[in-house]
């Protein structure tokens, strides 16, 4: 039955169609896309409501891991100084997955943002979540979360919730080293083998490329005025100059020695 399921997926891979039903999907702090597998991330339902909408990301111009057209998902985000979610609509009994999407647009180091991630108000499915720590800064990070779904009962793991309404609610928990977060999210059902995936991180999270500031992109919004993912401090992406015009200086300097001494000799 398990190979059966299988080819089925690899046939409609082939032409065209997807295996899976997309239940729900939104773009966190942001506006309505639709991605490159065919998957509408609605707009923020939040929006003015709770916690704050950030596009901060848009000063990294790129990406990494994802396809240039689909990075405004990792752009936009929403955050709060304290807990909160979403309540998603389920599509009754069967087999799901919640893709959570994050990046890390805001800080240059690890242990700066962790946070914890609970399902239904009972399931901790992602525990001390440190995007940076994963895979450094501006770079997508996707969190897969599999659960089942029997007679208005989730199934997660070992463990067993009641669900209420037909939906399932996420939260962002708010731990001791800034705020959550979240960029987008879908909740998929079907035949979870193929859903879309993010390539695999080619490059060692912990390297200095992670930790270098990105050029700024020129934007007709003004990135003073974007609000950013987490506290008040002295924009990271700002570098200081001063150091590389006094290089010259000490160069010359380090030249002028050598020759004085050549001179003395002849």
């Amino acid at each position: 039955m398990q190979l059966q399921l299988r080819l089925l997926g690899f046939l409609l891979l082939l032409t065209g169609v997807r295996a899976y039903d997309v239940i729900y999907a939104l773009n966190a702090g942001g506006e309505s896309h639709s991605d490159r597998h065919g998957i509408t991330y609605e707009r923020d339902p939040l929006m003015g409501k709770v916690g704050t909408a950030s596009d901060y990301g848009k000063n990294i111009h790129m990406i990494a891991r994802i396809a240039d057209a689909d990075k405004i998902l990792y752009q936009t985000e929403r955050y709060h100084t304290s807990n909160f979610g979403y309540d998603i609509p389920l599509a009754g009994d069967g087999e799901y997955v919640l893709v959570l999407k994050f990046s890390e647009v805001y800080f240059n180091a690890p242990n700066m943002k962790v946070f914890d991630v609970v399902l239904n108000g009972e399931h901790t499915v992602v525990s001390d979540l440190d995007i940076f720590q994963q895979v450094g800064r501006g770079t997508a990070h996707d969190e897969y979360v599999y659960f089942s779904v029997s007679r208005d009962r989730l199934y997660y793991k070992e463990d067993e919730s009641e669900i209420r309404d037909n939906r399932v609610r996420v939260e962002f928990i708010k731990g001791f080293r800034d705020n959550p977060k979240i960029n987008a999210l879908a909740l998929l059902k079907g035949d979870l083998e193929g859903i879309p995936t993010l390539p695999r991180q080619m490059v060692d999270p912990d390297a200095d490329f992670f930790a270098a500031p990105d050029p700024v992109k020129p934007s007709s919004m003004d990135s003073s005025s974007r609000v950013r993912s987490g506290p008040p401090q002295p924009n990271p992406y700002f570098m200081d100059d001063s150091s590389m015009m006094l290089l010259p200086i000490f160069i010359a300097i380090g030249a002028f020695f050598p020759l004085l001494f050549c001179l003395c000799k002849l």
